[in-house]
């Protein structure tokens, strides 16, 4: 899901015509998506496919990119060259191509026409070069390297030959199948996330930011470190909105660096906790960027389930961060903010239901009236509207509704040309047969070791996830690493989260670390410093997966008081490993204390599994045991120092 507020500088500075008109489309794009999602046709007894909605989206879509986006970031941005207006008009006419054609299409998908073949070759090129303009060149090029191999699979040797897909066949598939472009991804974009950007948008519209924000401040601002506190709750609740980690350390990181770095807050350490906290909100329910939604289409497991197993394991990451924000502030002897710099919290939640309503309205439709995700959002932005008219700023005013619209528009525009190139790799996976052969392979390259395989597939996901979007990276690599882990026996959430967890974190692994880059940025900071730092801060991340790999129970599943134990010890085993890695508690730890407290941490973390229960609890009793030990010693060798110095303030 891309940010709801997405960066104005990416756009051109259009004439007012053109801006008049990319503004129309884009407030239209919402509207037109509320009124399918509500399945208002089938009400008026419409007889309309969900593809010829998918072929206004791509038709609104690529119409504006090729007007708002410049060729290169050098290009001039107050002026629309001849040939982006051409590209333009071709997009509007490859997705009105769809919305007008394809009922005729579905009925003989099988029988390729030189109009199918034209229209298909020139849709996919315009994704291609509307990703690369939006995005960079890793995906289009990924993309461009799937097509070329389905087309000459013959000039590939091993396990990967083939006999290849002629192009009028391969690009007809491409385009018009519902198995790549106008498939699942297409589909979840469209119909669910569309929703939940306008949603988004419409409550930062009312205010919603803005208390989101007061209240982390009021809560935090106080103690040390808090500034860094603040960030980690905002960036976190901002994050599991938008989606996108590195807009997300843009929107945020503008207020919230500054202010640690003010209070004491190394530049580097400052751009990590704002990259970390903001890549969190991606695998924090219940939206998580988009991710649970796909997910549950994938897999076909409800949404509400998915988003519950998912719960624990991001509440772990964010607990893990806290603390060494925590005690980094207390090493560095960071101090809060002053009490006239922060808001009033009995004001700031005085205010509090206004935005709590329409978050749990939203709640109440996913979760208890059980409503598909879309309509559960749209809910949720209806509740916005009725509380917009007890507030004063938005009162019997639309020109903030107006601008909630455009910006979802604009929302949309990087991810739909992003799933469609998703949609374009699937296709491929999907027709050439890669989708058999790639299990079968990462399968032997394992050896039967099933840690060995799990740590090919942890890396190959981090590296393959390289600058290209969250969406993007889950849904391709879903596809191609799922099944070899389903394969060895891993449950199929299990198998998806875990696969989530490995591509987000190319998000702030060095060397190509964009959310830690954009950090490093805002803060002034050296990025590869600031990229290692994010690591350490993310550490659980890393580690968390293969846990819930082998224990359901950090997926909340499994008998209640197996759950209960393995989220007890896992809060003390996230305790100890920031401790671990801060190298402080009541003071300076020793090399040797810090191995020991990260040990006992990391062995705390170790859920409770039913078929070994009895292993288990006794290895939970001992870390824990070694933990208490750790702690006392640490707190009783520093209780001389404060007392000889007390007595010598008396002496004094």
């Amino acid at each position: 899901m891309t940010s709801t507020q997405p960066e104005v500088s990416r756009f051109r500075s259009l004439s007012k015509p053109l801006r008049l008109l990319t503004k129309l489309f884009l407030t239209f794009l919402p509207i037109a998506a509320v009124f399918f999602v509500m399945d208002t046709p089938s009400y008026l007894g419409w007889d309309f496919l969900r593809e010829q909605y998918y072929g206004i989206v791509l038709a609104i879509v690529l119409g504006c990119v090729f007007l708002l986006v410049p060729t290169t970031k050098g290009a001039a941005r107050n002026r629309v060259p001849w040939y982006d207006v051409i590209l333009s008009i071709m997009g509007f006419g490859v997705g009105l191509y769809v919305t007008i054609f394809y009922p005729r299409i579905l009925q003989w998908l099988g029988i390729i026409t030189l109009d199918r073949v034209i229209v298909s070759t020139i849709a996919i090129l315009l994704v291609l070069e509307g990703v690369r303009r939006l995005t960079g060149w890793v995906l289009p090029s990924l993309g461009l390297l799937f097509i070329l191999y389905a087309r000459y699979t013959w000039l590939v040797p091993g396990v990967f030959h083939g006999p290849g897909i002629p192009w009028h066949r391969l690009v007809n598939s491409l385009y018009l199948d519902t198995n790549a472009v106008m498939g699942i991804p297409m589909e979840v974009t469209a119909v669910i996330v569309v929703a939940y950007i306008l949603f988004g948008n419409l409550l930062f519209g009312v205010g919603g930011g803005e208390f989101l924000t007061n209240v982390a401040m009021a809560a935090f601002g106080r103690y040390r470190g808090g500034p860094a506190k603040m960030a980690v709750v905002a960036s976190g609740l901002f994050g599991t909105i938008s989606g996108s980690a590195v807009s997300n350390v843009v929107s945020t990181g503008v207020v919230t660096i500054p202010m640690m770095k003010r209070t004491g807050y190394k530049p580097h350490v400052a751009g990590a906790i704002e990259a970390v906290a903001s890549t969190g909100g991606q695998i924090m329910p219940p939206i998580m960027g988009a991710a649970a939604f796909i997910i549950a289409e994938y897999t076909g497991i409800p949404y509400p389930k998915v988003a519950i197993a998912a719960f624990l394991p991001a509440l772990l990451y964010y607990i893990c961060i806290f603390v060494q924000v925590d005690l980094e502030a207390g090493k560095s002897g960071l101090k809060g903010l002053p009490w006239d710099q922060l808001p009033p919290l009995r004001g700031v939640l005085g205010q509090g239901y206004l935005f709590i309503i329409p978050l749990a309205v939203l709640v109440y439709a996913l979760f208890f009236l059980f409503l598909a995700p879309g309509k559960a959002a749209l809910f949720g932005a209806a509740s916005i509207l009725v509380v917009s008219l007890f507030r004063h700023q938005t009162r019997f005013r639309l020109s903030w509704i107006l601008e909630a619209l455009e910006k979802t528009g604009q929302g949309l525009l990087e991810l739909t040309l992003v799933v469609a190139m998703a949609g374009l790799i699937i296709g491929v996976i999907t027709f050439s047969g890669v989708g058999f052969i790639f299990p079968l392979l990462l399968g032997r390259l394992g050896g039967g070791n099933v840690f060995l395989l799990l740590f090919i597939i942890a890396v190959a996901n981090i590296i393959l996830g390289m600058g290209m979007p969250t969406v993007a990276v889950y849904i391709v690599l879903s596809v191609l690493m799922a099944p070899a882990l389903i394969q060895l026996g891993v449950g199929v959430l299990a198998a998806h989260l875990f696969i989530l967890y490995y591509g987000i974190l190319s998000m702030i692994t060095p060397p190509v670390c964009f959310a830690a880059f954009a950090g490093a940025s805002l803060a002034g900071a050296d990025s590869m410093r600031t990229g290692y730092t994010a690591m350490r801060l993310g550490i659980l991340a890393y580690i968390i997966p293969f846990l819930f790999l082998f224990s359901p129970t950090l997926l909340l599943m499994g008998a209640p008081g197996n759950i209960i134990m393995s989220m007890v010890t896992a809060v003390a085993g996230c305790f100890l490993l920031g401790v671990a890695l801060v190298g402080y508690l009541f003071r300076e730890l020793s090399p040797q204390m810090r191995a020991l407290m990260g040990l006992a941490g990391i062995g705390l973390l170790i859920p409770i599994q039913s078929q070994f229960f009895m292993i288990t609890l006794l290895s939970n009793i001992i870390w824990g045991g070694l933990a208490l030990v750790l702690i006392l010693w640490e707190w009783r060798q520093r209780l001389p120092k404060v007392t000889a110095i007390g007595h010598q303030q008396d002496g004094k």
